[in-house]
């Protein structure tokens, strides 16, 4: 989220990059709710990319979290796509 400069939040939505997508496909695959570790050893990436993609996530309802364990709230890719492509620009309402 990042604020413009009346102090607003503003959502940026980006498509999802490849941590994102293996980081998805991870907890897909699971079925289960993973840690920030669990997910960086199963997805092979940094730490750090791991918490911006799943912060990502978070941030557009893509992934829960509770007690820093992630799980998928959507589990169709093409949902997924269709949920990011249909988030409003809150940019406008100003």
């Amino acid at each position: 989220m990042r604020h413009n400069s009346k102090n607003e939040s503003v959502i940026v939505m980006a498509k999802l990059n490849k941590t994102d997508e293996k980081v998805v496909a991870t907890l897909r695959s699971e079925g289960k709710e993973l840690s920030l570790q669990e997910l960086t050893d199963k997805t092979g990436e940094t730490s750090k990319k791991v918490f911006r993609s799943l912060r990502k996530l978070f941030e557009n309802e893509i992934v829960s979290t509770q007690a820093r364990k992630y799980k998928l709230i959507i589990v169709d890719p093409k949902d997924i796509k269709t949920k990011l492509a249909a988030k409003p620009d809150e940019e406008e309402a100003e």
